[in-house]
């Protein structure tokens, strides 16, 4: 990482994310100080072709056995290239739509794609190439923002509590935890005191999206129509919720693949997504045991929320309201993405990203390495 950059300035940041539900690329705009003064602007989303989809399938299949982060079988090496020329079309696109100039935006903090995560042993692997991403977009980059928290011994996820902290600072409901259900779910929850406490809670689309996918050669169960048509398999439920990962005390972190469709197997299409729906819900509610006092409201962000039977599961599942991010003025889409312009320009401050109480690092560490644009650069 370069110098600091001074405190107290507005900087505006573009955030790239892309889950590890593998639906596409969310873009979004802040202006930000990195602290508490926040102002969202547009966001967009840009789905991947099945193309780029599969190839990033195929990606995660062969991380599996990856032992560093230096080793990049060629499948890696091409899916790395492709996916950061995918999102270097995607700000270009944004720029395009939302009349935002290139040359008004101070950085990008670009996510990549995680292919593996395995804190366990000093392991996160996101592909993106910043230096190249910086070459198309002509923009300062700050990316790989896990690996110095892993290297560190924390879990090197979640990092987007802290951003959620700047935005729960208007809401009234204390405790709060805000929710993200991806293609692995976490939840930040946020004190009196802005003590912060995150961790992931199990499967969030994964499986789900697994399942629709094999079975009927959709990418998800829209709405969760699927599910709401089934049974839930109470015996399934509870053989995953004995899992050992739920017993574990915070900050813990979870692979994409650490949980599989297996016990399901057996079942129909129907009474299959109702018997994951169930478990990823209430996996999300079971994080309450981790929890010094009962949120007064659970805010619900990615994708989800969109599915209508997992939010009522949910809601049946906790003491207080549980409500989708646009319910307190918030976008459930862009979220993460925003987060990740907020940490941009918090590692361009200095500023820490990871802290005890959320991945379990020793102390608060900022991390992220920036590259800028190269006046010529021969890929």
């Amino acid at each position: 990482m370069h110098g600091k950059v001074a405190m107290g300035k507005l900087m505006k940041a573009v955030g790239l994310m892309s889950g590890t539900s593998l639906d596409g690329i969310d873009v979004a705009l802040i202006e930000t100080d990195g602290e508490d003064q926040v102002v969202r602007g547009p966001a967009r989303t840009f789905p991947y072709e099945d193309s780029m989809r599969r190839m990033l399938v195929n990606a995660i299949g062969d991380a599996k056995d990856l032992r560093s982060r230096e080793e990049r079988p060629y499948s890696l090496v091409e899916a790395e290239r492709a996916l950061t020329e995918c999102h270097g079309v995607a700000v270009a696109q944004f720029f395009k739509e939302t009349g935002v100039k290139g040359s008004s935006v101070d950085v990008i903090g670009f996510h990549g794609q995680t292919v593996l995560h395995r804190p366990e042993i000093g392991l996160t692997v996101q592909l993106g190439l910043g230096d190249l991403l910086a070459n198309f977009t002509r923009c300062p980059v700050v990316y790989d923002l896990r690996a110095a928290d892993v290297e560190a011994g924390g879990e090197g996820a979640p990092l987007v509590p802290v951003y959620h902290r700047a935005l729960a600072a208007k809401l009234p409901q204390r405790p709060i935890a805000i929710v993200n259900i991806g293609g692995v779910a976490n939840v930040t929850w946020i004190g009196r005191d802005g003590t912060l406490i995150a961790f992931d809670t199990g499967p969030g689309n994964a499986l789900i999206n697994d399942w629709m996918l094999r079975k009927t050669g959709a990418y998800l169960d829209s709405s969760g129509a699927t599910a709401a048509q089934g049974q839930v398999d109470e015996e399934a439920v509870i053989a995953f919720l004995s899992d050992g990962f739920f017993a574990e005390t915070p900050p813990k972190s979870l692979d994409r693949n650490a949980f599989d469709t297996e016990a399901v197997n057996a079942l129909s299409t129907e009474d299959g997504a109702a018997t994951l729906t169930a478990f990823t819900a209430r996996a999300i509610a079971k994080a309450r045991e981790h929890m010094p006092s009962e949120p007064e409201l659970w805010v619900v962000a990615g994708g989800g929320r969109h599915n209508r039977t997992m939010m009522r599961m949910l809601a049946e599942q906790v003491q207080h309201a549980v409500a989708p991010a646009e319910a307190v003025g918030l976008d459930g889409d862009s979220l993460e993405a925003e987060a990740w312009a907020y940490l941009a320009v918090r590692s361009l401050r200095g500023l820490p990203i990871t802290f005890p109480g959320t991945t379990g690092v020793q102390e608060p560490m900022s991390g992220g390495l920036r590259v800028d644009p190269a006046a010529h650069v021969i890929h």
